[in-house]
């Protein structure tokens, strides 16, 4: 079983408050997670034990990452534990203030890669492709949290 590890941080000229709530406002992700829409499947996905269903693909093709809460320290932490049958480990979302003002933004995922060899030699052309695709992501996130408003 091999583990990979992507930690990517980006400023965001928002209060804390502000980059929380658009980090966990799940129906509103795909305005700037690339190629993704999530749904809250179970709970109030705002809770320890929600559980989230997000689909990354174009064009109806893709895959489907399933996911339980498993820390919520609002608004500072999310804590999720993937349980799909393609993608498993742990993710974590963190807010932190900077100092003179906005936030920093914090993305770790820990993967567990499927399939032995075979997912590892996988990863060695993919995993630049997501490093890739979630560095996009925070920068887009960067701007969404600058004009977001809650619903």
């Amino acid at each position: 079983m091999t583990t990979v590890t992507l930690a990517l941080s980006v400023p965001v000229a928002a209060p804390p408050e502000t980059v929380w709530a658009a980090s966990v406002d799940w129906a509103r992700q795909g305005e700037w997670m690339l190629g993704t829409s999530v749904s809250v499947v179970r709970g109030d996905g705002g809770s320890v034990d929600s559980e989230l269903a997000a689909f990354t693909g174009l064009a109806g093709v893709g895959f489907l990452d399933t996911m339980r809460i498993t820390g919520w320290l609002p608004p500072y932490r999310c804590d999720v534990l993937h349980t799909g049958a393609l993608i498993r480990g742990t993710g974590t979302f963190e807010v932190r203030a900077r100092p003179g003002g906005g936030a920093v933004f914090h993305w770790r995922e820990d993967l567990v890669l499927p399939w032995s060899w075979l997912g590892r030699l996988g990863w060695l052309f993919t995993g630049p492709l997501f490093k890739a695709g979630v560095r996009r992501s925070l920068r887009d996130f960067a701007r969404f949290c600058v004009t977001y408003r809650e619903h």
